[in-house]
């Protein structure tokens, strides 16, 4: 978390400004994710908190700049889905995101004309993450280092080394922002991450071999990949069988209500009046 946020400070030292052109404040709501475990674009039934802190800064009344960090924690589970197949698989994660971010907002209408102002906004993101699931007596078991695809065995070395958990992704989304007075702004913001990886569930391709697996990785390995024993007994999917798709790369969400407080004077602009968000 300290790396991210050190990150995000590095990357908006040159906005640096005037005080009366910042706003600071925070963002708290929801959080969900899209991948291998949902089968729905937009899932609802895997909802996690979400937390951030946010920074701003008004370059003019269209353009604002922006940075912060967020926490979030994402969730899916192969026993709520409706395909049997998937059921069947048995398989869940659960996993924090911590993320930091910089990027800019485009307002659609004035705010300090009409008092409050529809908003677009996009950008580039760090963010840190790490699955994890419950196995058969209720511990909860690290994925990444168990290799639960073959990552990091010489016997498949298309899979490559055990995936990074830290990446890259794109926030974009929208948003209304209220002027509630000279000093306090509320909103609601929906943004939308497209990641890099296709592990933040850490299911992506194909299932290998079981007994590679076991004398590589070792029982827990196993145990993990394929969960379908734990309700039917049935056996161990064959070296190449359908596990997951890499044909999509895994998304997270964050949606919440905004709290920003502006640093500064207004110049005399702002109006203080709630009633002013009416004019036409």
């Amino acid at each position: 978390m300290k790396k991210i946020t050190g990150i995000v400070l590095l990357l908006a030292a040159p906005f640096v400004s005037k005080s009366q052109d910042w706003h600071i404040g925070g963002i708290a709501g929801i959080s969900n994710y899209n991948g291998d475990l949902t089968e729905k674009r937009i899932d609802l039934k895997h909802i996690g908190p979400m937390i951030g802190l946010q920074v701003k800064r008004d370059v003019n009344r269209w353009l604002t700049l922006r940075g912060g960090a967020t926490f979030g924690l994402v969730a899916g589970d192969d026993k709520d889905s409706e395909g049997i197949g998937r059921r069947a698989r048995n398989l869940s994660f659960r996993s924090p995101v911590f993320e930091g971010h910089v990027g800019a907002e485009l307002n659609i209408l004035d705010i300090d004309d009409k008092g409050f102002t529809p908003y677009i906004f996009g950008g580039v993101a760090v963010f840190g993450f790490n699955p994890s699931a419950k196995d058969s007596i209720g511990n909860r078991v690290y994925l990444r280092q168990l290799g639960t695809e073959g990552q990091g065995l010489a016997q498949y070395p298309e899979r490559g080394g055990l995936y990074s958990l830290a990446q890259v992704s794109i926030p974009f989304g929208a948003g209304f922002k209220y002027l509630l007075s000279d000093k306090f702004t509320i909103g609601l913001e929906v943004g939308l991450r497209a990641t890099f990886t296709d592990y933040l569930d850490d299911v992506s391709t194909t299932y290998i071999d079981q007994n590679t697996l076991l004398a590589e990785r070792g029982q827990l390995a196993v145990d993990m990949a394929w969960r379908g024993d734990e309700l039917h007994g049935g056996a161990y999917p064959l070296d190449g069988a359908q596990r997951g798709s890499d044909k999509n790369k895994d998304w997270y969400a964050f949606t919440g209500i905004t709290f920003m407080y502006r640093l500064g004077s207004s110049g005399g602009n702002r109006s203080t009046k709630f009633s002013k968000c009416f004019r036409m």
